[in-house]
């Protein structure tokens, strides 16, 4: 069995996207795989668990590997969970540059 403590960092926290990607890896492994927020356990495998959790930003979880490929399951959705789930750097706290006026792509000539 292999245990490691991860901490949400997107600002999304654990919303419908970031656990369906956070199930749809799990599911490619064969060893069981859970998740546990204050008490509560879940398969991290099923997508109603996972959200049911409601883990925000700064959340920490218990993430629980066991038997085959256990290893190579916690390091993938460790690193997974680490990178914000995907999410683009503007949606986890940066912001773009402000667009000049009449260099907007969708604006409109006149």
């Amino acid at each position: 069995m292999q245990q490691r403590e991860v901490e949400i960092v997107n600002t999304l926290g654990l919303n419908a996207t970031a656990s369906a990607k956070l199930a749809q890896l799990a599911v490619k492994y064969q060893c069981a795989v859970s998740l546990t927020r204050n008490g509560r356990k879940v398969n991290a495998k099923s997508l109603m668990g996972v959200m049911m959790l409601a883990a925000g930003k700064g959340s920490r979880l218990a993430l629980e590997t066991e038997d085959p490929d256990e290893t190579e399951a916690l390091n993938a959705i460790v690193a997974l969970i680490a990178d914000g789930f995907g999410e683009s750097p503007t949606r986890r706290g940066e912001t773009r540059p402000a667009q000049e006026p009449g260099n907007d792509p969708n604006e409109r000539s006149r």
